[in-house]
């Protein structure tokens, strides 16, 4: 029991600080082509903080363990709106100047529902990881046009904000030299994959030892774990005053788990789905994400997140793994 957390712990440590390198290292390499820093931010930034989540739900899924891959594709979603953006709204109040809101949180609403819809016959199987798939790729597809579409609009008198802090975070003046983004993109790609089998692992052992269903290991310990890449994100983010990006991780990882996470592994481990996924977890997730268009646009002027509805986002995501908790004992 005692290797298993120290397991978790270590390949907590190790997949967030991986995370980060491969993310930085794609970023900087995309840049070192001539991608334009939306283009970047929005699919390989937006996208690849749910790196993670993808690794440790497909490792997951290989060994056989559907549940936890789904719970950790949830969990972090309801982990990045409760835990990431109440703490990033609590450190400072989100003001949100950039369409993004307008652009993605529709798209993060449909991918949601598409797997309520997906589920509700309680059976997960290769079909439906590939619609998930298809749709994730034509969101990918969508995204790019936009940005390229964006770039190319000379008739705006001012920049999308978001794209202002995209090209302040990600001038070629300031990202790494190209071999040394190739290190890190494969370092870190290596050690997301050898540090996800470790936190499996001991997810496996501590939910055998305890007798937590894996699908509770996955809405909990392991949703949070995999979450760190985006509080970390955010939280930095915000420090800088970049509030679009903060909401616009979060934005684009949940597109990503949804999409991406959950459609790849049924693709690897086709199973049925928990009744409890879809009475308690389901409906939790895509409620906080309704709540928060509601505290996002609660006043008038530009749509922003206060303290209070910080507090409100981390209070309720408690009150959750509370719930979650009271039940697996």
């Amino acid at each position: 029991m005692l290797q298993a957390i120290l397991a978790i712990l270590i390949g907590f440590i190790i997949l967030a600080w991986s995370a980060d390198r491969f993310v930085n290292g794609a970023a900087a390499i995309a840049r070192h082509l001539g991608i334009s820093p939306l283009i970047v931010g929005l699919v390989i930034v937006g996208f690849g903080t749910s790196a993670p989540e993808l690794v440790v739900s497909a490792i997951a899924a290989l060994a056989g363990n559907t549940s936890l891959a789904i719970g950790n594709a949830i969990g972090s979603n309801i982990a990045n709106i409760g835990l990431v953006l109440g703490i990033a709204a609590i450190i400072s109040p989100l003001h949100i100047t950039s369409s993004i809101l307008k652009r993605e949180y529709p798209l993060m609403i449909a991918a949601m529902a598409l797997v309520f819809i997906i589920l509700i016959n309680g059976e997960l199987g290769i079909l439906e990881g590939i619609i998930l798939l298809a749709c994730l790729f034509g969101v990918l597809a969508w995204t790019v046009f936009t940005g390229i579409r964006e770039g190319r609009d000379t008739t705006a008198t001012v920049n999308d904000p978001l794209e202002t802090e995209f090209e302040s975070e990600l001038a070629l003046d300031d990202i790494m030299p190209k071999a040394k983004a190739i290190f890190w993109l494969l370092v870190g790609g290596i050690l997301l994959v050898l540090s996800s089998r470790i936190l499996v692992w001991g997810a496996k052992i501590i939910a055998t030892s305890l007798g937590i269903s894996d699908l509770i290991i996955g809405l909990t310990i392991v949703a949070i774990g995999t979450s760190l890449p985006e509080v970390a994100a955010s939280v930095a983010s915000v420090l800088k005053g970049e509030n679009d990006i903060a909401i616009g991780n979060v934005l684009g990882s949940n597109i990503f788990n949804s999409l991406g996470v959950i459609g790849l592994a049924a693709i690897i481990h086709p199973a049925t789905v928990s009744t409890d996924v879809l009475y308690r977890d389901l409906p939790v997730m895509i409620g906080i994400s309704i709540l928060l268009y509601v505290l996002l646009y609660s006043h008038k002027g530009k749509p922003s997140l206060s303290r209070i509805s910080g507090f409100l986002l981390l209070s309720l995501y408690v009150a959750y793994l509370v719930i979650l908790g009271v039940q697996a004992a």
